[in-house]
């Protein structure tokens, strides 16, 4: 009975990540409540793999039709935003318009809260959307997009529950507090999961420059967001996922270089 109970749990944590996280249609028979979304924190690098796969899929077929690695690269992100809803790419930009445009906490948790698009989202929507391509470009190889997709889709979501364990919301309302703080062994689980994504994906050596690459991304924004809005939110969550992302398709491709030049 307890190992029914503790798969049921497991299968019922699966279905909310990737109802979170993705716009598929794999959620739990009972609507997501508070703590729901804390508790299942484990299972969002597993839903970052459902994303990955999307992307390397359409990059593969793409690339079997005879695209070039430019347009099958933009196509394979087009398709983790679709897959994923862009709720990543969206809270980059509410982030950047508000930490970059507001004088005060109060301003900059409302210019988040704004649902048009300033300077500042846009320069950083660009700057994402580049980089995350030129990645993809320069690694050109179907079997290694493939890789690297998954393990950025994976290592840059495990480290979304371990923030939100570290840093409190900034507000009392709003997505990330109705999250709720993850459970520290949800966060070690995630955080674990991410780091076997990394070493299955790059090898053990490796898997520690993008333990390091992720550790600095996250102690900067929790700084950023502790020094300017009080805490983290939803969209500050969100910025993470996608600068995690960045630097681990930024490092496979650099990788990938090397080895190359070697």
């Amino acid at each position: 009975m307890y190992h029914f109970e503790l798969l049921r749990g497991i299968v019922t944590d699966l279905r909310t990540a990737v109802s979170f996280s993705t716009i598929l249609p794999f959620g739990p028979a009972k609507p997501v409540s508070d703590g729901d979304v804390a508790r299942a924190g484990w299972a969002l690098p597993m839903a970052g793999l459902l994303v990955g796969l999307a992307g390397a899929a359409v990059y593969s077929i793409a690339s079997e039709v005879g695209l070039t690695p430019g347009p099958t690269a933009m196509l394979a992100l087009a398709a983790t935003v679709l897959v994923s809803g862009a709720m990543h790419e969206d809270g980059l930009a509410d982030t950047a318009d508000g930490l970059g445009g507001g004088r005060t906490r109060e301003r900059k948790l409302e210019i988040m809260r704004d649902s048009r698009i300033g300077t500042y989202g846009a320069c950083a929507l660009i700057g994402s959307f580049t980089l995350r391509w030129s990645a993809l470009e320069t690694i050109a190889e179907p079997k290694s997009i493939a890789a690297a997709l998954f393990v950025a889709h994976a290592a840059a979501r495990a480290g979304l529950p371990v923030f939100m364990w570290l840093i409190p919301p900034a507000r009392s309302d709003g997505l990330s507090a109705g999250a709720g703080r993850p459970p520290g062994r949800s966060a070690a689980v995630a955080f674990a999961l991410g780091a076997l994504s990394l070493v299955f994906g790059f090898g053990a050596s490796q898997a520690m420059i993008g333990v390091i690459l992720l550790s600095l991304a996250g102690l900067i924004l929790a700084w950023l967001a502790a020094s300017q809005v009080g805490g983290q939110t939803g969209d500050i969550l969100g910025a993470f996922e996608q600068i995690g992302e960045i630097a681990i398709l930024l490092m496979a491709a650099a990788l990938l270089h090397t080895e190359l030049r070697l």
